[in-house]
C-alpha cells in the first residue's frame, strides 16, 4: 500500500511539474523549491478564477527590469490566469505625468502603476494612493498571495507612509555609485604621472577634491589611452526633466548640503526643504532651508564645471538616457554617480570596457563625497520603482492589477527577474547563492546590495509633498545653470524662491496635519549661524584630495 500510495504522490507531483513545466522552465534560478514554486503557480491560477477574460493597463517606466515584465512575464501571466496585461513602457517624466492626471481628474487610464516611491510624500497626502496594507486585509485579501512575504522586500521603508502604512510595492532597485575603469587606474605608468602631478595615489576618489584632480588628469594630462581619446568624467546637461533627476536624486546630498539623518537629513533634506514635524516649512535659507544655501552653490558650480571642463563636449546636449549608454563606448575614465540600472548593458563580452571572457574591466565603489558632507548623512540616491495602485480604480480591476503585481515580485519569479534586469528587491534574492556567484562579472554590485550599505542610499522622502509640481523646477533652473550664461548663486536663489512659492501654492490646494506650510523670513545670517543646515560658506572648498584603493574601500560595503 504504501508503495502505491508513493507512486501515486510521485505520479501526482510529476503531473502538477508537467502541468507548469513553461513557468518552472523561465523562472528558475528561484530561492523556492520546484514544489514550492507549484504551489504559489497553483495559487494564482486558482485566485485569477474570478477575472477570466478580463484585460488590465499597466506602466513603467523604460529600463532592462520592466522590459522582461512586459515582454516574458506579462504574457506567462496570461497563459496562467486569463488575465490579459497590456504592459506600457514609456518614459519616466511620462509615467508620473499620467499618474498625476489620474490623480487629479479621476478617470482609469491605467489599473496600476510602477512610479518611483519619490513620490510618497504626495501619496500619503492625496488620499488618492490605496493603501496596500488597508487593502490586503480587506477587500484584496482573497488576492493577496499567502507567500508574499513583504518583510523581505528590502525597500518597504521607502514605501510605507509616517502612518505605518504600505503604499507602493517594491518591484525594482538601483543605486547612483561611482563608477570608474579600474583597469586604467592600475597601469603602472598612469599611476606614476598621476602621484608625480597631485602627490597622492590614483586610486578611488573619497572626495570630491581627489574626484576633481583625477577628472582633470584623464581630460587635460593622459588625453588618450590606446590611440584613443579618453575623458575623466561624464554627465548630461540638456534642458530636459531628466536634468533635474540629476540633481534631485541626491547629488546635494553627496556635497553635503543637508543634515544628518538617515533616510534623508532631518530636520533639512536633500532637497534643501526644512520641515517642522511633517510640515515642509521652507526651502530657501531665509526659512531654514538650505537650496540656496553655500553647499548648494557649491554642489551646482562643480557640477556646471565637471560638464564644461572634464566630459565630452556632447555631453552638454544630452539627456539620461543618452548619456547612460556613453560609458559604453569605452572613452570614459569615471563618472561621480552612474545608475546601477544600467549593468547589465555594460556586462557584454563584446564591449570595449570588459575583458577577453567577459568580465568589468570597471568597478563600481561609494561615491565620492562633497566639501560639506558630514558622517550620518545619506552617501547617495536609490531608486525604488513601486507597484502604485489607485483609488480610482474600479474594484474589480484592482484586484486582477495586484494579481499581476504580485506576480511579478513573488519568490517564484523575482530572483529570476533580478538575474536579468540586476535590480534586486528581496533579501532573499540577494542573499541566494545564484546572485553571490555573479560577483565577478557585476563590478561590485553585488558588495553593495549584500552589506548594510545600501540603506544609506536612499530615494527622496517624505517631506516632498507633491514631486512631479516641485520637480518642475529642477530642470528649468539647473538647465540655466548648465547653458553657463548666469551666475550659479543667482540661479540657486530663484530656485530656492520658487520653491517656496510652490509649497505655498500645495499648502493651499491641499489640507492636513502634514500639509505645507511656510515659516516667516528671517534675515540668512540668523540660520547660517544655526547648528546643521544651513551650513556656511567653508573657508576652502577645495581640501587636500584623498583616495584609497578599491580593496579597501570596498570593505565599507561589508556586513
Amino acid at each position: 500500500m504504501r508503495i502505491i500510495l508513493l507512486f501515486l504522490c510521485c505520479f501526482i507531483n510529476a503531473s502538477w511539474a508537467e502541468d507548469y513545466s513553461p513557468w518552472l522552465k523561465e523562472f528558475r534560478p528561484s530561492s523556492l523549491s520546484q514544489q514550492q514554486q507549484i504551489e504559489e503557480l497553483a495559487w494564482f491560477k486558482q485566485a485569477a478564477k474570478p477575472f477570466q477574460g478580463i484585460t488590465i493597463r499597466a506602466i513603467s517606466e523604460r529600463i532592462n527590469t520592466h522590459w522582461y515584465e512586459a515582454t516574458v512575464i506579462a504574457p506567462l501571466f496570461y497563459q496562467l490566469t486569463g488575465i490579459k496585461v497590456i504592459h506600457e513602457l514609456s518614459s519616466e517624466d511620462d509615467v508620473v505625468k499620467k499618474l498625476q492626471s489620474q490623480m487629479d481628474l479621476g478617470i482609469n487610464y491605467y489599473d496600476i502603476y510602477v512610479s518611483d516611491s519619490d513620490l510618497i510624500g504626495g501619496h500619503f497626502r492625496s488620499n488618492k494612493v490605496l493603501s496596500l496594507s488597508e487593502f490586503m486585509r480587506e477587500q484584496g485579501k482573497q488576492v493577496t498571495l499567502p507567500s508574499l512575504d513583504v518583510n523581505d522586500f528590502i525597500g518597504l521603508a521607502f514605501t510605507t507612509s509616517p502612518y505605518n502604512e504600505i503604499l507602493q510595492l517594491p518591484d525594482q532597485q538601483f543605486a547612483n555609485l561611482y563608477w570608474y575603469r579600474q583597469d586604467w587606474f592600475a597601469r603602472p605608468e598612469l599611476q606614476q604621472q598621476f602621484k608625480a602631478i597631485y602627490g597622492y595615489p590614483l586610486a578611488v576618489p573619497v572626495n570630491w577634491s581627489a574626484y576633481e584632480d583625477i577628472a582633470e588628469f584623464f581630460s587635460k594630462h593622459v588625453k588618450q589611452i590606446d590611440g584613443h581619446k579618453v575623458y575623466g568624467h561624464m554627465d548630461y546637461g540638456k534642458r530636459d526633466p531628466s536634468l533635474g533627476w540629476r540633481i534631485s536624486d541626491a547629488w546635494l546630498s553627496m556635497a553635503g548640503m543637508g543634515d544628518v539623518g538617515l533616510p534623508n537629513g532631518l530636520p533639512v533634506d536633500e532637497w534643501g526643504i526644512r520641515r517642522h514635524g511633517c510640515r515642509p516649512v521652507g526651502a530657501s535659507v531665509k526659512r531654514g532651508g538650505a537650496l540656496d544655501s553655500p553647499a548648494a552653490i557649491y554642489a551646482i558650480q562643480k557640477y556646471v564645471d565637471w560638464l564644461v571642463r572634464y566630459a565630452p563636449p556632447e555631453a552638454q546636449k544630452m539627456t539620461f538616457s543618452e548619456a547612460g549608454a556613453e560609458i559604453a563606448k569605452g572613452h570614459i575614465a569615471q563618472q561621480i554617480f552612474w545608475y546601477t540600472a544600467f549593468t547589465a548593458d555594460l556586462s557584454h563580452p563584446d564591449l570595449s570596457i570588459t575583458d577577453d571572457n567577459g568580465k568589468p574591466l570597471w568597478r563600481v565603489a561609494p561615491s565620492p563625497r562633497g566639501a560639506y558632507w558630514q558622517p550620518g548623512m545619506k552617501s547617495g540616491y536609490q531608486d525604488v520603482g513601486a507597484w502604485t495602485l489607485l483609488k480610482s480604480t474600479p474594484l474589480k480591476r484592482q484586484q486582477a492589477a495586484w494579481l499581476y503585481a504580485q506576480f511579478n515580485v513573488a519568490k517564484t519569479v523575482s530572483l529570476r527577474k533580478t538575474m536579468v534586469g540586476l535590480t534586486p528587491i528581496r533579501e532573499s534574492d540577494i542573499m541566494s547563492p545564484e546572485f553571490t556567484q555573479r560577483s565577478e562579472e557585476l563590478g561590485g554590485l553585488v558588495e553593495f546590495y549584500q552589506s548594510n550599505a545600501r540603506n544609506e542610499w536612499t530615494p527622496t522622502g517624505l517631506n516632498v509633498p507633491n514631486y512631479p509640481a516641485l520637480s518642475a523646477l529642477w530642470w528649468q533652473y539647473i538647465g540655466r545653470a548648465s547653458d553657463q550664461k548666469e551666475d550659479v548663486s543667482k540661479i540657486m536663489q530663484e530656485l530656492a524662491k520658487s520653491m517656496d512659492a510652490a509649497l505655498a501654492k500645495i499648502s493651499h490646494e491641499t489640507r492636513g496635519a502634514c500639509s505645507p506650510k511656510l515659516i516667516s523670513s528671517q534675515d540668512e545670517a540668523l540660520w547660517l549661524a544655526h547648528p546643521g543646515s544651513p551650513k556656511p560658506k567653508l573657508e576652502n572648498e577645495k581640501p587636500p584630495g584623498k583616495t584609497l584603493a578599491y580593496s579597501e574601500l570596498i570593505k565599507q560595503w561589508q556586513p
